[in-house]
C-alpha cells in the first residue's frame, strides 16, 4: 500500500473516530443503554481496509495518485454521509481550503473571477479596485500563460492557484483579446483581495435602499450594517436574499441583532448531543427602524432562512417571493488530518415562533431533494401552523413561506439555450471588438442585428418569434453585460437590478411593510406596558 493511500485511509480512520466520539457523546447525553461498540467499530475499519487493499491490488487499472484520493474522499466517506442526511459533508483538502477562504471573505491574489469554457480559461470578472481591474484586464480575455507557463490543458482551479500568492509578489499574466492581433501581457502585484458578500447596494428609489447579500461570511454583518448606514435617512429597504445558500450562523444572528429589538429571539438550535441553544438580540436596533421587504426564492437557504424567519415571526419584515429551500440542519465542522474537514449535522434550526425550517429528506433521492420534487404543496396544506408576534399565521416544516408570492419570470428553451452557451458574455467581446459603447448606451435595432449575427456564427438556432418573445430580457442582459465590460461588475449588477421584475414588484410592497412595521411597534409597546404593570 503506497504512502499516499495510507494517508488517505488514515484520514478515514480519523473520520470514523470523530463519528464514534460523537456517537458516544450522543448516547451519554440521552442516556442510551449501551456505549458505542468499539469492537464493532474496529471490525468495520478492518473490513474496509481489507476491501480497499483487495481493490488496490486487483482492480483492472492501477489505483494511484489522485485516483486513490478520489476513492476515499469522493467515494467511501461521502457514500456513508449520504445515508445520514443531504447536508452532512466531507471536505477534501482543496474544498476545505476553499471553504475557509470563502468564510474569511478575502485572499491574496490579483482579484478576478476566472472560468473554464471550451478548454480555455476566461477572465469572467476583474473585481473593481483590484490589481487586475486597475491594470486593464477585461471580461472575455483568455488567459494563455502565467509567468511564461502555458495554461493549455490546465483546469481553472490550477490557474487560480497560480494566480494567488503572498502579498507584494509579482505575477505575469498573458491574455488574448478579441479584436487584438497580438497577446497582451500584464505585470501584476498580488494584494489582499476583499471578497464582499454584499455585491450590490444602492438607493433603488428615492429613500429606498437595496442590498443584495450573496452568502453569510465573517464580514457579512458589518457589510450589511455599513450599507444601511450609507443610505442615510431611509424610508425603506429591499433586502435581497435570493439564491443565498447560507453560511455562518454567527453572521445571521448579528444581522438580525441589528434589525430586531433588544431581547427578541432570533433562532433556536435543538439537537440530541448538546443542550438546546437560543440566540437573542443582545444589542438591538436602538429604536432605529424602517420598513423592510425581504426578497427570497426557492434557493434561499440555511442562514438566509434564519434571517427571513426571524424577521417574519417578529413582524419586522414582509417576506416576498417564493417559498425558500428548507435547509434547517446545523452542521458542526470538525477539522480532520491532512487539512480535511467533516461537516456533521448536530442540530435543527427553529424560528422564534417554533417553526422547523428543515424540509423532509428521508426516503428522498438527492436529485429530488435539491430539485424540490418533495416540496410541500403551495396551498399550505399539511404545513405546521404558527403565529407571529401580532398573531399573523405563518407556516413551517418546509422552508419559509412568503407573505406575498412573487413568481419569477418563466424562461423558454431559447432563453435557456442562451444561458447555457453564455451568449451574453461572449457577445460582449464580439461586439466591442469593433464597436464602442457610450455611457448612455441603449439597445437599438443595429445592436440586435449584430446579436443575431453573433448567434448565427455560434450555431445557436433562433427564430424571429424567439427574439420577440424574449425582447425585454434580451435587451436588459445585452445592455448590462456591455456596460459592465466598460464600467465594472457593480454597474452590470445595478443595470440588471433596475430591470429585474421581481425586485420592481418587491418595491411595490413597501406600504404593506410599513403597516407591518407599525404593527410591530404597537405590539412591542403593549408588551413593554404589560411588563411595567407587572413590575409595579
Amino acid at each position: 500500500m503506497t504512502p499516499r493511500v495510507r494517508r488517505a485511509i488514515f484520514s478515514l480512520i480519523v473520520f470514523f473516530g470523530i463519528c464514534a466520539a460523537a456517537g458516544t457523546l450522543l448516547q451519554s447525553r440521552v442516556g442510551a443503554q449501551s456505549a458505542v461498540d468499539e469492537s464493532q467499530l474496529r471490525d468495520n475499519l478492518k473490513a474496509f481496509t481489507s476491501v480497499y487493499a483487495l481493490v488496490e491490488q486487483n482492480y483492472a487499472d492501477p489505483i494511484t495518485g489522485d485516483k486513490a484520493d478520489t476513492a476515499i474522499y469522493d467515494g467511501a466517506i461521502p457514500g456513508m454521509l449520504r445515508v445520514l442526511d443531504p447536508h452532512s459533508s466531507f471536505h477534501d483538502p482543496k474544498d476545505y481550503a476553499r471553504m475557509q477562504e470563502d468564510q474569511r471573505g478575502h485572499y491574496f491574489g490579483i482579484g478576478m473571477l476566472i472560468q473554464q469554457q471550451n478548454n480555455k480559461i476566461y477572465v469572467r470578472t476583474p473585481y473593481e479596485g483590484t490589481p487586475s481591474y486597475r491594470a486593464g484586464l477585461k471580461p472575455g480575455d483568455v488567459i494563455v500563460s502565467i509567468d511564461g507557463k502555458s495554461t493549455e490543458n490546465l483546469t481553472s482551479e490550477t490557474v487560480a492557484k497560480m494566480l494567488k500568492g503572498p502579498r507584494g509578489t509579482h505575477v505575469t499574466v498573458t491574455v488574448t483579446r478579441e479584436g487584438q492581433s497580438k497577446p497582451l501581457t500584464f505585470d501584476l502585484v498580488r494584494d489582499d483581495i476583499p471578497h464582499p458578500s454584499v455585491d450590490l447596494k444602492y438607493e433603488i428609489r428615492p429613500g429606498v435602499g437595496y442590498i443584495h447579500l450573496t452568502q453569510f461570511q465573517q464580514t457579512s454583518a458589518k457589510e450589511v450594517d455599513d450599507a444601511i448606514n450609507s443610505f442615510g435617512n431611509m424610508k425603506g429597504l429591499v433586502f435581497d436574499l435570493r439564491s443565498n445558500p447560507g453560511g455562518l450562523l454567527s453572521q445571521a444572528v448579528e444581522i438580525c441583532d441589528h434589525l430586531l429589538a433588544k431581547g427578541q429571539v432570533i433562532v433556536s438550535q435543538r439537537g440530541r448531543a448538546y443542550p438546546d441553544q437560543v440566540y437573542t438580540a443582545t444589542h438591538g436596533n436602538g429604536g432605529h427602524t424602517f420598513p423592510i421587504v425581504v426578497l427570497v426564492n426557492r434557493n434561499t437557504a440555511s442562514a438566509a432562512e434564519i434571517v427571513s424567519g426571524a424577521l417574519q415571526d417578529h413582524d419586522r419584515a414582509l417576506i416576498v417571493g417564493e417559498t425558500t429551500f428548507g435547509k434547517g440542519l446545523v452542521q458542526t465542522v470538525y477539522n480532520l488530518s491532512e487539512n480535511t474537514g467533516l461537516a456533521l449535522t448536530t442540530y435543527h434550526y427553529y424560528t422564534p415562533s417554533g417553526r422547523l425550517i428543515q424540509r423532509k429528506y428521508q426516503g428522498v433521492s438527492l436529485y429530488d431533494y435539491y430539485n424540490h420534487a418533495n416540496a410541500l404543496p403551495a396551498d399550505n396544506t399539511n404545513k405546521e401552523v404558527k403565529l407571529t408576534d401580532s398573531g399573523r399565521t405563518v407556516y413551517g416544516g418546509g422552508g419559509i413561506t412568503p407573505d406575498e408570492k412573487i413568481t419569477p419570470p418563466k424562461s423558454n428553451n431559447f432563453m435557456d439555450t442562451l444561458l447555457y452557451n453564455d451568449a451574453f458574455f461572449h457577445f460582449t467581446s464580439y461586439y466591442l471588438s469593433n464597436h464602442t459603447a457610450a455611457k448612455d448606451f441603449q439597445i437599438d435595432e443595429a445592436v440586435m442585428t449584430s446579436f443575431k449575427q453573433f448567434l448565427t456564427t455560434q450555431g445557436i438556432p433562433f427564430t424571429d418569434a424567439d427574439i420577440t418573445s424574449a425582447g425585454d430580457w434580451l435587451k436588459a442582459n445585452i445592455r448590462a453585460y456591455i456596460i459592465g465590460y466598460q464600467d465594472g461588475e457593480t454597474v452590470r449588477l445595478k443595470t440588471l437590478a433596475d430591470w429585474d421584475p421581481m425586485i420592481q414588484k418587491a418595491i411595490t410592497y413597501m406600504p404593506q411593510a410599513q403597516a407591518l412595521e407599525d404593527t410591530a411597534h404597537k405590539v412591542l409597546a403593549e408588551k413593554a406596558e404589560a411588563r411595567t404593570g407587572i413590575n409595579q
